[in-house]
């Protein structure tokens, strides 16, 4: 996949282990249990993952069955899973950058003016960036921070996003 291969070039130029930061929503509409701890499980396996929400916010995780419920439980009790304060965070510190699905990211994310230029300095860094499923709605916030030249940073590129349609149906969440 793309994101794998985005992990394999990193590692490629890379001495040490380099580090990712998960970008989740802190809002009440939450982030996708079930998308942040495979976003997790993943990412954990090739980089030093840090995690960051607007504010260090808690987060708020929806969609939750049993086994998500366990894991997030054992996940809590790590210091690792302690947000960082988003607007804290240095962009070159990052190798990649991952949101994964958040109903909530359009309430937040995708306003927040830090993240945008977090986003524009990947974009001019050419580095790793993903958002799973809402979690695209994050990729907004660089338009409330424009580059340098005054444009989105995503200009010019095709991105995808969740129909308006799926979110009404309210139909359940598939993790490929």
């Amino acid at each position: 996949s793309t994101l794998s291969n985005c992990f394999l070039a990193v590692g490629d130029f890379m001495s040490s282990r380099p580090s990712c930061l998960i970008v989740c929503s802190a809002s009440v509409e939450g982030v996708s249990a079930q998308s942040f701890i495979h976003s997790y499980t993943l990412t954990s396996s090739a980089f030093a993952v840090h995690i960051a929400t607007p504010e260090g916010k808690p987060i708020h995780f929806v969609k939750q069955d049993e086994n998500s419920r366990r894991w997030l439980n054992d996940f809590n009790a790590k210091t690792t899973s302690q947000p960082l304060i988003l607007e804290g965070v240095e962009a070159n510190r990052y190798a990649a950058l991952l949101v994964p699905s958040s109903p909530g990211a359009v309430h937040d994310l995708a306003r927040n003016q830090h993240l945008g230029w977090v986003i524009n300095a990947f974009m001019s860094e050419n580095k790793c960036l993903c958002a799973v499923g809402s979690g695209v709605a994050a990729f907004c916030s660089p338009a409330n921070q424009p580059s340098t030249d005054g444009s989105w940073c995503f200009q010019g590129y095709c991105t995808t996003g969740v129909s308006r349609l799926v979110s009404c149906l309210n139909l359940p969440s598939r993790t490929v």
